[in-house]
């Protein structure tokens, strides 16, 4: 078994073709789905602003073998926010994603100041 890296990724694409029951769902949850909202999960998380209604991004973890890198990453999240946006009945356009391995992040810690 290869082992297993975990990535945060964020998926971000613009509304398209919304429909108006569409639009309207999404100005109703529109609190829900705010600034406060961002948190990376497995099913994902989406945010954004709704006015005006363009643009989105969804956050998510993904578990992933180590060899299939960054790259497969990205695609099963992208996979995920489009299983999620067609699931709800919205329409969008231009998924792109970026990708953090949590496993090989370099966490700089600065020093303590003397006094």
């Amino acid at each position: 078994m290869s082992e297993q890296h975990t990535y945060r990724v964020i998926v971000r694409g613009t509304w398209d073709a919304l429909s108006e029951e569409s639009r309207a769902r999404l100005v109703a949850k529109a609190p829900e789905h705010g600034l406060g909202s961002m948190r990376f999960t497995e099913e994902g998380s989406l945010t954004y602003e709704p006015s005006p209604l363009k643009h989105f991004s969804m956050r998510f973890t993904v578990v992933s073998d180590a060899a299939d890198g960054e790259e497969m990453a990205g695609a099963l999240a992208e996979d995920r926010a489009e299983r999620a946006l067609r699931g709800w009945g919205h329409g969008f356009a231009g998924l792109r994603s970026t990708v953090t391995d949590l496993d090989t992040m370099k966490i700089n810690v600065k020093p303590a100041s003397r006094r």
